[in-house]
């Protein structure tokens, strides 16, 4: 039982390289599922391994086995090994919902800040026009989704670059990219090798929204164009917009203009896709496995299954 909830530990650290690779290599929408299912996945794995060592360690006293209603000692690996491994989990735990916590409440607020900031700016249609000298521009999720651009961004493109930037942003809202930002925020205060996976997360939606772009302008040149002056302006400007309100800026833009300008081609390399499979599917088996076999050694040690 030990080794398999500790599977799930070990295989996310090999989501971060496998996922940097499946951004370079597959369709970016593609990409963008892949690796935020996958990064689930393993999140909730982890988390299911470690309820289930603090759990072997609680039961191994006296006072919780009662409470457990155990008849017979619960049968596990030694206590050398169970007791640390209860009590580290503990640990990473408590840390886990600690950092969970404060990042919920600081989006929170910078959401509730961005739909007031958003609310008070001219609107023409999803757009939403801030008065400020700063250039920013993002996707704003809500009821109704918004498009929040400030004048300092305005000005900073001619009209064609604008063009560009509404149509960036609105592929943003239409593809729901926010959810993934946010699952991909969930994921990374789970286990610490997720948290160069939501770089991933974000990078693959803004490609996605960069073809998107692309395809609704005609004119990838320009695209890249218009997303390098974008983010040249804006590299100093951060508004009160929360982390999964996907931004034109944000990301490697080199590496966004590269792939705008290098010519499409179709997705290859499908095995870096089956890393990130297989990396996900044994870490769900072994820690759904490892997580059965815990229950069964409790109903064993509360006499109502034989060993």
């Amino acid at each position: 039982m030990t080794f398999l909830l500790l599977l799930p530990l070990v295989l996310t650290f090999a989501l971060p390289a496998s996922a940097r690779r499946t951004v370079d290599r597959l369709a970016p929408v593609t990409a963008l599922w892949l690796i935020t299912v996958s990064a689930v996945v393993c999140a909730g794995c982890s988390l299911a391994a470690l309820g289930a060592f603090v759990l072997t360690g609680l039961l191994k006293v006296s006072v919780f086995a009662t409470l457990g209603e155990l008849v017979h000692p619960l049968r596990t690996a030694s206590d050398l090994v169970v007791v640390p491994a209860a009590a580290a989990s503990v640990g990473v735990l408590t840390g886990c919902a600690w950092t969970l916590a404060r990042s919920v409440l600081r989006q929170t607020r910078a959401f509730r800040a961005a739909r007031s900031e958003a609310g008070c700016g001219p609107a023409a249609g999803d757009l939403r026009v801030v008065d400020s000298p700063h250039p920013d521009a993002y996707a704003l999720p809500g009821r109704p989704h918004r498009i929040v651009v400030t004048t300092g961004m305005l000005r900073s493109l001619d009209a064609a670059e604008r063009e560009v930037l509404f149509a960036h942003e609105r592929a943003h809202n239409q593809g729901g990219h926010h959810y993934f930002l946010a699952a991909a925020e969930l994921a990374a205060h789970c286990h610490p090798a997720l948290r160069p996976v939501r770089d991933s997360v974000r990078l693959a939606a803004e490609r996605a929204a960069d073809e998107a772009a692309a395809d609704a302008v005609g004119d990838r040149r320009l695209t890249a164009r218009a997303i390098a002056r974008a983010a040249l302006v804006g590299q100093a400007a951060r508004g009160v917009r929360p982390d999964f309100a996907p931004s034109v800026t944000t990301g490697p833009v080199p590496q966004r203009v590269r792939a705008l300008l290098a010519a499409p081609r179709p997705a290859a390399a499908p095995w870096i896709a089956l890393v990130l499979v297989a990396c996900a599917g044994l870490s769900f088996v072994a820690s759904a496995t490892g997580v059965t076999d815990f229950h069964h050694r409790v109903e064993v040690a509360q006499g109502e299954e034989r060993g």
